[in-house]
């Protein structure tokens, strides 16, 4: 099929919305997607499915093949809607504030839709609210005293993403085990306190006993906001830049 782009297929973000039918149940493509945002901040992405979308949303599951071509760009709709609240953080008067207030966002974002943070890291997020999101990150970061050109900006992006990534799936992985196990931390520590205690009177461990006995005990907030500045001071070449 020819496009405006050649034979080249357009993405989501591209195709028009499809004419509105004479149906009793009216549907569009931000319908479509709040609606899965629901069913997965419920469910779970393993529960979501065409046919159980269409189902909540009272259609025929061939009827949702209209806006959306399958399952990765319903994935798409529902990541864009999440990075819409992303980027109302907002820039602030610093290149730094920037970048923290996006972080937080994005951290808040993934508490909030838990599957979120199984898709960040993988396949690249080009929806409208994704891109604003990676402009505004990119535009603070490359304003870095570190970063003098294209190459330090990629890597300062790198690293900024790689931290996300990490520290939200961490999170989030932690809560979902205290879920599914019932054990909170108080209680995982209870439990291995001796085990790890003898352990570490053997010697063998010292500088993990030096990080177990005398290290700070943070909860996941302040451990965000530490890691997180630890990261912006080495993007800015020198502490608190």
């Amino acid at each position: 099929m020819d496009t405006p782009y050649g034979s080249e297929a357009l993405s989501v973000w591209e195709r028009p919305e499809p004419r509105p039918r004479a149906a009793p149940v009216p549907l569009s493509r931000e319908k479509i997607a709040a609606t899965a945002v629901r069913l997965a901040d419920a469910h779970g992405l393993d529960e979501l499915s065409v046919r159980k979308l269409a189902k909540e949303l009272g259609v025929g599951p061939m009827r949702l093949y209209d806006y959306v071509l399958n399952r990765s760009e319903l994935l798409d709709l529902m990541v864009d809607v999440v990075h819409a609240r992303i980027a109302g953080a907002g820039r602030h008067s610093t290149w730094r504030a920037t970048v923290q207030a996006i972080a937080h966002a994005t951290r808040e974002a993934a508490l909030e839709h838990e599957w979120f943070s199984d898709l960040l890291g993988g396949r690249p997020h080009l929806g409208p609210h994704a891109l604003a999101v990676g402009e505004a990150t990119a535009a603070a970061l490359s304003r870095a005293p570190g970063v003098r050109g294209v190459d330090d900006l990629q890597r300062a992006v790198g690293a900024l993403n790689a931290f996300l990534v990490g520290a939200v799936r961490r999170e989030v992985t932690e809560r979902r085990t205290t879920r599914s196990t019932g054990t909170d931390e108080a209680a995982f520590q209870a439990g291995l306190g001796p085990y790890l205690t003898r352990m570490l009177n053997t010697g063998r461990y010292p500088t993990i006993a030096r990080l177990v006995v005398d290290g700070a005990h943070l909860d996941a907030e302040e451990t965000f906001d530490h890691n997180l500045a630890t990261v912006l001071d080495g993007i800015a070449g020198r502490p608190g830049a």
